[in-house]
């Protein structure tokens, strides 16, 4: 049969219904061959080989890949091929709306301006849909909307409400039939809207009119008022009835499952509305057309009378319980026993106490109904089984086991879990079953298991569980026992469940871990954080001999991380008092150890503090048990600083410096300076006081403190340093007492700037003259017109005297005047008054009145203090000479070059415009017009970009109109500027750049380039790698290409020396070492090759695992430091191989024991012991996996050795004596591979999962072993629908003939 395919277009979307496919009935047989399951698969053609039940299956290649159902559709005709596809068409609609001229309501406004485009504007945005309007000759209206059907029916309401005259109408329609027009939520009568484009004004409830107003378009009225009225016409032929029924008969008129109802509404064709069951109502509704609701009314009625004449009653007593198996599921048991006996079943309500059920119904049929009633009431049984709560999960099971059981054993049983209860419901038999199954597992808990519940304090808690729960765990081991922590009421409780005698034990060791808990006690220490690594001590060997005379002491330190000085104690009451008073201690012996006196002696006796070979600071150091921290050979700084008990430091202290006073001849002086000069003397950041000190030979100046108000200054050192420092603090003291007269002089605020002048002009010129310093107010001073004079007292009078003279002239505002040509005015006003604005502030805020437009005056106004009118005529007299003396010239720069003399965004024009005081005018880019006379580049330049023969082709290149660039101002400026010009015009420049340089110029992902290019403002461009050239081509202006050039050269030259270093460090030197030695070359963590590659500067390689010389060490770097590595490297090996060396047995079971978690116990014994531990490795495991080798001093050796053997000794008798040898590893190849042939029992088949009669199994026996055609329909077949037709002479297969 050929497919078909049907197309359905709605209002919203498009929908598509796929085509179904039936062809030959293979739709049906399909379905049936697909399996019930994902995991069963049907094996009619499995066979067995071997003859044994373990044997491998093979699978038939049909039966696991079923062949697709053939395309049996007749080729396409002409135009059939189509008939087979889906079309799909658009959701989006157009509609066209003409509004004549005599039907709009206004044509007076400008068509799509003003109130017509607003409502369109409206309309679309309320309706979504997309509206184009159009107005005729006739004035007449046009209007193209697109979207959706919903969306063009809403705005063609809109449009027509909105642009044509509105009529209106009454319709007169009885009030019962308005809920009709209305619809389910007026849905109705809104789609009637939209569609007859109209407002219909349906009279509210209140609203005793009978008219329906309608308002719209002639034609839209019409339509509305005929659809109204064709509703209420179908109103009239409708009718609707009731009748009362008694409720108990209600059951025989809806029939079961309501086939009696659904019956009697078919033949009539009216609808009955019987009261559901439990509404206590006897009325029935019948609605519909006249002549159907009394038909129906009459059958109804039948029906009841005649059930009232043969029904009868009989009622029985069933438990309140069973009432829900009689009901069934949404009343279907009732329903069904109607349905068999006719009888009706009447069941009290659910909040009722009575269990009397009654059936009615004919008399005959009572028994039976009776007798299934008692069945349906029977058919299950409910039993309560009483069960702890705690047994629950027991009883379930581990993952559901026991109930999964329970479920196969007794099916369709109802197990549910109450608080103290387990509820059973299901078949009487089953539930006998499973009451048996359950209780015998309750009874075997509640005779075998048991519950505790301790209450714990939470904050034991932790210590309970232990670390990653060890403790708790180690009890669940054991124990097989249940612990869980339970918080809920605000109750803290540990529960323990289990079998009752490993209940009883945790309960002890837990209660004894409390107890303990209980004895405990925790104490904060609070030690000032960086003391902390000085009571660790070096490798902790300080906080280790505390812990070890408190083993049952827990210390906290924090970390660096955690910022905080609380050292944590926790432990027995006892020893947590007495390791902190031990900790105390400590800490004092550290504080006073730790007093530091910074000591000032001058740098030429430094060498005499230390002693030949450094004999006099050792003997100091030694003596005084100190430690002396002189500053390095090349450091200016003169403090020697010395740290220990305060007592020998300062005795320390008193030596070092009668060395000093023994070599030179130190004094002590005191100058008394005001302290009021202190901080001017000083300088900022004690710059002055830092320069005198070092002028005088480095002597030691001290002032004393704000807080002691004394004004003596301390001065130490050489007696003739001493002196001339004292000199120069005397004479600066004086300096600033003669400089410390202040006055005060007041001008308005806006005679400030004319006070200053430009850039500072007038202020400057009184400072220069009087030497005064001048301060006038900032913007965070309150009095804006104070000026405060400061320095020599003659000084501050002359200087106030000239303030006050210009502060007057200022004060006397005057009146001048200037001429200025009317034709320059424009240049004054212009930007906004720019000019103007400008010359104010520069000449003390004077202001400039220039005459109004038109009245042709050159008369132009100062006001404001006299001085300040003449240096703003002035300014103006200046700016009109250089207006008077402006000139044009032209200069021609190709077009194409604009945009780079132009700059970003216009800054570098903006530059020379700004620099020259020019302005500059780029033509147009369009006129292309050809001009006379010029050449490229004004003075025969060319634009740089045509390489050597530009200068030829400028010469034959004709200047167009947007070519030439005019440049307006005086001469010699304009000369200046177009020079300027000129010299942006790039040029290009090939310059010679190693080839292996160009990786480090480019730079990750082109970053250094970019930089490059950005900081010189060039571009670069590099060639391509394959070629390998060295040059390298730089685009821009000259002077920018020429600071490239010297980068680049520069960069060069580092580039040669770097490559000169890279040869000296790339010495290679190799050395012979035992593989034994490389670990302890490296370290711990890489310490020892570390801090060797640091010392030395060289870069030491040591062998990979697949070297085939595992012995040769290379050392890379220059060639000293090489060898001075290697010296390094072989004295180490030379004290390893004193070291004596020695191989124990312990068993390999033991080796992780040993180890420890993380490697913490056998870290622990080498740190201990000293020594190295070396367990076998991979390779050494397959000669003697129990060798561990010992390697130390011989005394160290020993007894590690001992410790060793003793740990394996107990290990093996505690742990491994009952335990069977060391496993074989159970890899994937062992549960593959069966332990005999394959043949015997339980073997499997070494082929594997077999298919049989498989296209590749065909091709092995063909031996064909060429690739399978992808053109072949019968290997690679078309899917049977919609495919393209099968070919009449199929290509050859290569799987094979078709099966």
């Amino acid at each position: 049969m050929q497919a078909a395919a049907v197309m359905e277009e709605t209002n919203n979307a498009t929908t598509i219904e796929q085509p179904i496919a039936l062809i030959n009935g293979q739709e049906q047989v399909s379905n049936e061959q697909q399996p019930s399951s994902p995991t069963s698969v049907a094996t009619p053609t499995s066979t067995t080989s071997g003859g044994t039940g373990n044997a491998t299956p093979a699978f038939s290649y049909d039966d696991l890949f079923p062949a697709l159902p053939a395309n049996t559709s007749a080729p396409s005709q002409s135009g059939a091929s189509s008939s087979t596809l889906a079309r799909v068409t658009s959701s989006q609609k157009t509609q066209v709306l003409h509004v004549p001229c005599e039907e709009r309501k206004s044509t007076e406004s400008e068509f799509g301006e003003g109130e017509s485009k607003r409502i369109c504007q409206q309309i679309t945005k309320e309706t979504g849909a997309q509206i184009e309007i159009v107005s005729g000759k006739n004035q007449s209206l046009t209007f193209l909307i697109k979207g959706k059907q919903s969306e063009l029916l809403d705005a063609r309401r809109k449009i027509l409400m909105g642009f044509s005259t509105q009529a209106s109408r009454q319709v007169t329609v009885p009030r019962e039939h308005y809920r009709v027009i209305l619809g389910k939520g007026g849905q109705r009568l809104r789609d009637l809207e939209r569609l007859t484009s109209t407002r219909i004004n349906i009279p509210s409830q209140g609203d005793e009119s009978e008219f329906i107003t309608i308002a719209g378009t002639k034609e839209g009225i019409a339509q509305a008022e005929q659809e109204i009225r064709q509703l209420s016409a179908e109103q009239y032929k409708k009718s609707s009835d009731r009748t009362t029924v008694p409720k108990i008969y209600h059951p025989f008129i809806v029939g079961p499952y309501s086939e009696n109802l659904n019956k009697l509404q078919e033949e009539t064709g009216a609808k009955i509305n019987v009261p559901p069951q439990q509404v206590q109502k006897d009325e029935i509704i019948i609605s519909g057309e006249k002549d159907a609701v009394a038909a129906a009314k009459a059958k109804v009625e039948a029906i009841y009378k005649e059930m009232e004449k043969k029904c009868s009653t009989v009622s029985v007593e069933v438990p309140k319980p069973q009432h829900r198996y009689v009901i069934g599921p949404k009343g279907s048991t009732i329903a069904e026993i109607l349905q068999l006996t006719g009888v009706s079943v009447e069941m009290p309500p659910n909040d009722s106490t009575s269990e009397t059920i009654t059936l009615r119904g004919p008399q005959v049929a009572l028994g039976n109904a009776l007798t299934v009633v008692y069945q349906k009431a029977n058919s299950v049984k409910s039993v309560e089984i009483n069960a702890p709560h705690w047994i629950h999960k027991y009883v379930i099971g581990r993952k559901g086991a026991n109930m999964k059981q329970l479920e196969e054993d007794c099916p369709n049983v109802n197990v549910n879990c109450l608080e103290d209860k387990i509820k059973l419901e299901g078949d009487p038999e089953n539930v006998d079953r499973a009451v048996t199954y359950l209780t015998d597992i309750i009874k075997n808990y509640e005779d075998n298991f048991t519950f505790e519940v301790m209450t714990v304090n939470p904050s034991y808690y932790k210590h309970i569980i232990g670390k990653a729960g060890a403790n708790v765990n180690r009890l669940k081991d054991e124990l097989k026992v249940n612990i869980n922590i339970e918080e809920r009421e605000g109750q803290n409780n540990i529960r323990i469940e289990g079998p009752k005698e490993g209940v009883r034990q945790a309960q002890l060791e837990l209660q004894e871990k409390i107890d303990k808990l209980e004895n405990e006690k925790s104490k904060d220490v609070i030690i000032d954080r960086r003391l902390h690594r000085s009571i660790i001590g070096a490798k902790g060997e300080k906080i280790r001999e505390v812990k070890d005379r408190y083993r049952q002491v827990t210390i906290t330190i924090p970390t660096p991380q955690e910022n905080t000085d609380i050292v944590k104690l926790r432990g027995p009451k006892e020893d947590v008092d007495k390791c902190h008073k031990d900790l105390l201690k400590l800490v004092k012996e550290i504080q006073e150890s730790s007093h530091i006196i910074e000591v000032p002696i001058f740098k030429q006796f430094h060498k005499f503090v230390i002693g030949k070979g450094g004999a006099n600071i050792k003997k100091i150091r030694d003596e005084t048990q100190t430690k002396i921290d002189l500053p390095a050979e090349g450091d200016t700084n003169e403090v020697i600083v010395i740290t220990g008990k305060k007592e020998n430091v300062l005795e320390a202290k008193e030596r070092i410096q009668k060395i000093q006073n023994e070599l030179s001849d130190i004094v002590t002086e005191e100058v008394q300076i005001p302290p009021k000069y202190y901080n001017s003397i000083i300088g900022t950041g004690g710059k002055l006081i830092s320069s005198i000190m070092e002028e005088c030979g480095g002597v030691s100046i001290k002032f004393p403190n704000s807080d002691s108000k004394s004004d003596k200054v301390t001065i130490r050192g050489p007696k003739d340093d001493v002196e001339k420092a004292k000199g120069q603090l005397l004479e600066l003291a004086n300096e600033r007492q003669l400089a410390s007269f202040t006055a005060e002089v007041r001008a308005k605020q806006q005679h400030h700037k004319f006070l200053i002048g430009k850039n500072g002009a007038s202020i400057r010129k009184i400072r220069d003259a009087t030497g005064a310093r001048i301060i006038f107010p900032s913007n965070e001073d309150t009095d804006k017109e104070v000026i405060t004079i400061i320095g020599k007292e003659d000084s501050v009078k002359k200087a106030r005297e000239q303030l006050e003279a210009i502060i007057k002239e200022c004060d006397e505002v005057t009146e001048g005047e200037v001429t200025v040509d009317p034709k320059h005015h424009k240049h004054f006003v212009a930007k906004r008054g720019f000019i103007l604005h400008r010359i104010s502030e520069e000449c003390g805020g004077v202001m400039i009145s220039f005459p109004r437009a038109g009245t042709n005056s050159d008369k132009v106004t100062i006001k404001g203090a006299k001085d300040c009118i003449e240096a703003a005529r002035q300014r103006i007299e200046e700016i009109v000479a250089d207006l008077e003396a402006q000139t044009t010239i032209e200069v021609v720069i190709p077009q194409r070059q604009h945009r780079t003399i132009m700059g970003a965004r216009g800054f570098k024009v903006q530059q020379v415009t700004s620099e020259f005081d020019v302005q500059i005018k780029f033509p147009d880019r369009d006129a292309t017009e050809p001009v006379e006379g010029l050449t490229n580049g004004g003075s025969g330049q060319n634009g740089g970009e045509e390489g050597q023969d530009g200068q030829q082709e400028a010469e034959v290149e004709p200047v167009r109109q947007c070519d030439v660039i005019r440049i307006t101002g005086r001469i010699e400026k304009c000369e200046a500027a177009k020079q300027a010009l000129l010299d942006l015009i790039p040029i290009e420049e090939e310059l010679t750049v190693p080839f292996d340089l160009h990786r480090t110029i480019i730079g990750p992902r082109g970053a250094n380039v970019r930089q490059f290019m950005s900081k010189h403002d060039v571009h670069v461009e590099l060639p391509p790698s394959e070629l390998k050239s060295d040059v390298i081509k730089v685009s821009g202006t000259p002077a920018h290409v020429a600071e490239a050039r010297e980068a680049l050269e520069k960069m060069i030259e580092d580039y040669e020396a770097d490559r000169a270093d890279r040869e000296l460090r790339s010495f290679v030197l190799q050395i012979d070492v035992e593989p034994e030695y490389h670990s302890k070359l490296i370290g711990r963590h890489g310490a020892v090759i570390n801090k060797l590659r640091a010392d030395h500067d060289v870069n030491i390689s040591l062998p990979k695992r697949d070297d085939p010389n595992q012995r040769i060490i290379s050392i890379t770097g220059y060639q000293a430091k090489a060898e001075a590595a290697r010296d390094a490297i072989l004295e180490i090996v030379g004290d390893l191989q004193t070291l004596h060396r020695e191989v124990i047995e312990i068993d390999t079971r033991i080796h992780s024991h040993i180890i420890g978690h993380r490697g913490r116990t056998i870290r622990k014994i080498i740190e201990d012991y000293k020594v190295d531990v070396k367990f076998p490795s991979s390779d050494d495991a397959q000669s003697n996996p129990n060798a561990v080798t010992i390697i130390g001093k011989e005394e160290d050796v020993e007894n590690a050795k001992d410790l060793l053997l003793s740990m394996a000794e107990d290990y093996e008798r505690d742990f491994l004596e009952n335990l069977p040898a060391s496993p074989q590893p159970q890899t994937v190849g062992a549960f593959l591979s069966g332990s005999g042939s394959g043949s015997g029992a339980g073997g499997a088949s070494e082929n594997g999962f077999v298919i049989k009669d498989a296209p590749w199994e065909k091709q092995k026996q063909a031996k064909n072993l060429t690739a399978p055609n992808t053109q072949s329909q019968e290997d690679f077949p078309h899917f049977a629908a919609g495919g393209a037709p099968v070919a009449t002479t199929p290509i050859t297969s290569v799987w094979g003939p078709k099966n």
